[in-house]
């Protein structure tokens, strides 16, 4: 076959713009690629070229958990990308291949298994049980967000870093300026540099450390020479910003419970049904803007009969998995009674999120404290007036105004 015919049967190349999309809808460009088949070519915002989408559940699966696509293979490539700024710091866990992404990962799984999370659990209830005290104490109306979806996942995600709460706004701040694209490369690449310096101070302080909490183990980690201070460095400051995303997630989940009154009902009605419902509820909303962090494939690979040779960027899509209608009967529907539910919102494969049991306990807590402490709970404004995240790479609401 000549390189003429073989171009010729590649699929064109969709630009894929950053859209500003606002509540729950799902991206019509990602809708159009997936109609269009199961592996397709896109251009992104940034960066130089081309790059491989898979959007069918099985190949998603495949693609991530597959060692001939790597992602240490993107350090040095300009591949075509969402964000403005890619500055990935060398042996970050997220660029990581295993071995050494194992090894990483080991040093702090005792922290993220269910034995570690439960040891949060009670304090985690406490801690929301008084944000919603404040909130009914000081009446509404109220933004929601501010309230108790921003505060709550981030008391609990620096609980279990170890994270002083004297410190909680810092690192919130600096995760915001981390995650958004609007503030440009320096403002982000500074915040990352500050949040990476206090937890070389935090982890340093704790070589010799038994506790449990995540700084502690890995200056554990870092004392008996398991991983380096950087490496260790660069898995706590991707932790602690992924503790975020609960609040986007839980955000765009009570925004959908509270523009569908029947949902939230049926919840309130039947307790038993509610992490049931929460997993339809993580399959179903849009986590993010376009797609994540791509692998370049190490070989030759042919997925749904499209070769994708050596050196090629691929990106999957989670989102686009979690609507694929041979694993998911009418996918655009939520059906709390849907089981299995083999989502992949969590990612699959060596890369699959550690967090994804402290991401479901926090969304149980949240979901039982609101809809049975607060019976009244609707929106405040239209659903059409809920202002949503403008150029942000993970989406969700700006604000969530509610009354009761």
């Amino acid at each position: 076959m000549t390189e003429e015919t073989l171009t010729e049967t590649l699929p064109p190349v969709r630009d894929w713009p950053a859209l500003d999309l606002t509540g729950v809808d799902f991206d019509p460009v990602l809708q159009q690629l997936m109609r269009e088949g199961p592996v397709a070519r896109i251009r992104l915002p940034n960066g130089e070229g081309w790059a491989w989408l898979v959007t069918r559940h099985d190949d998603v699966r495949m693609v991530a958990n597959d060692p001939r696509f790597s992602r240490e293979a993107v350090m040095d490539r300009p591949v075509t990308r969402l964000a403005p700024h890619f500055i990935p710091a060398r042996g970050a866990v997220g660029f990581l291949d295993p071995p050494d992404h194992t090894r990483l990962r080991r040093s702090v799984a005792a922290a993220f298994t269910a034995r570690g999370v439960e040891r949060v659990r009670e304090k985690s209830r406490r801690m929301l049980d008084e944000l919603v005290d404040e909130l009914l104490q000081d009446g509404p109306p109220a933004d929601l967000g501010a309230t108790v979806l921003s505060p709550f996942p981030i008391a609990v995600i620096c609980e279990l870093m170890g994270v002083p709460a004297a410190d909680r706004h810092g690192m919130h701040t600096w995760t915001q300026l981390i995650l958004s694209s609007s503030h440009g490369a320096k403002v982000s690449e500074k915040a990352k540099h500050e949040m990476g310096a206090y937890f070389a101070d935090l982890i340093g302080l704790r070589e010799g450390s038994a506790d449990e909490d995540v700084a502690s183990l890995l200056g554990a980690a870092v004392g008996r020479g398991e991983v380096t201070l950087e490496e260790a460095v660069g898995l706590a400051v991707l932790l602690q910003i992924g503790g975020e995303a609960v609040t986007n997630n839980s955000g765009q989940m009570f925004y959908l419970l509270l523009t569908r009154p029947d949902l939230a009902e049926r919840l309130r009605a039947e307790p038993s049904l509610r992490p049931r419902a929460i997993d339809e509820l993580l399959r179903y909303i849009p986590h993010r803007n376009a797609v994540g962090l791509s692998r370049i494939a190490l070989e030759d690979v042919e997925v749904r009969g499209v070769r994708i040779r050596a050196g090629d960027a691929v990106y999957v899509s989670y989102l686009a998995a979690n609507r694929d209608p041979d694993v998911f009967p009418d996918p655009e529907m939520i059906d709390f009674s849907r089981s299995p539910n083999p989502h992949v919102s969590f990612g699959f494969g060596p890369h699959f999120c550690p967090g994804n049991m402290l991401a479901r306990l926090e969304s149980e807590l949240l979901v039982d404290a609101l809809l049975d402490r607060v019976p009244g709970l609707r929106l405040a404004v239209p659903p059409e007036e809920v202002p949503f995240k403008k150029g942000a790479l993970i989406r969700g609401p700006e604000a969530l105004p509610v009354t009761w």
